[in-house]
């Protein structure tokens, strides 16, 4: 995706989540907090560590962010070709597919409890 698209102005605003080892980013994501919803967004985990659980354990850490802040449920934006990541997170997709920046997604939501 272009980077200028990740360019929205509301970084300052996010929790911003990051995985390091050995001083490298391996992961990251941000969560924008919107009352009762949270918005999960700009998720990425680098393509040398993946299937390794860094992006379980950003999705877990992201719930806990989350539910400390009040948040009742998370929504985001999936690419198709991540949709079982968020699947096994206990994330359900909502709506039909489109495309975002020519990329296949779908909205899916979970439910904090």
């Amino acid at each position: 995706m272009p980077t200028a698209a990740d360019r929205d102005g509301h970084d300052d605003e996010a929790i911003q989540l990051v995985a390091i080892e050995d001083d490298r980013v391996l992961g990251t994501c941000r969560l924008l907090v919107r009352g009762p919803v949270g918005l999960l967004g700009r998720m990425a985990v680098e393509a040398e560590h993946r299937r390794r659980g860094i992006g379980a354990a950003l999705l877990a850490a992201v719930n806990a962010a989350a539910a400390a802040e009040g948040v009742e449920r998370i929504r985001l934006n999936a690419q198709l070709s991540a949709r079982s990541v968020y699947e096994r997170a206990g994330y359900e997709p909502e709506g039909w597919e489109f495309l975002d920046q020519g990329i296949e997604h779908v909205t899916m939501e979970r439910r904090l409890a």
